[in-house]
């Protein structure tokens, strides 16, 4: 997979590289708020979370996580990416998550944006979901900017959490 770029980011796929990252990532305060706690403590964890949800969603399907890096001083930031979940028969859905400091600066729609289209271009998606709780007004926001509509309320397999699901065509 290649990198890619934006007005301001570089998207490259996650790697082992990535690992000290997603490790600080996966345990920020929003993170563990909004997303839920990956159970990730250790560089260890982060290279075994990359290897089994990155790397195997490449593998399947040419397309997963990428880690969003910004241009000007190289600051991984956060991540993005177009996921397909085995447990449940919506269509794959955009996700992202930035770190604090990251936030509320438009980098989560220019990258969300930005793979909206890579993958109705380079994968012929032609429906496009997303996930997140109801509380998180800031991604609810970002998903209905992309163009995302609310569908549903929902439960996945094995989490207590309701959630929210909308849809687009695109």
């Amino acid at each position: 997979m290649k990198t890619y770029e934006t007005e301001r980011l570089l998207l490259k796929p996650t790697d082992l590289e990535d690992a000290e990252f997603i490790l600080q990532l996966l345990n920020s305060e929003s993170f563990i708020k909004y997303i839920g706690d990956r159970n990730v403590r250790t560089i260890e964890d982060a290279e075994n979370y990359i290897r089994n949800r990155c790397f195997l969603q490449y593998e399947r399907l040419g397309y997963g996580s990428f880690t969003v890096i910004l241009k000007e001083d190289s600051s991984k930031m956060g991540t993005c990416g177009v996921y397909a979940r085995e447990n449940t028969d919506n269509a794959p859905d955009i996700g992202f998550a930035f770190l604090p400091e990251f936030e509320g600066k438009g980098y989560g729609y220019e990258s969300a944006n930005f793979m909206k289209n890579l993958v109705k271009n380079d994968f012929n998606i032609t429906k496009l979901g997303g996930i997140t709780v109801e509380y998180n007004h800031a991604s609810r926001k970002l998903l209905e900017k992309l163009g995302l509509k609310f569908q549903k309320k929902f439960f996945m397999d094995d989490d207590p959490e309701e959630l929210l699901y909308f849809e687009a065509d695109i």
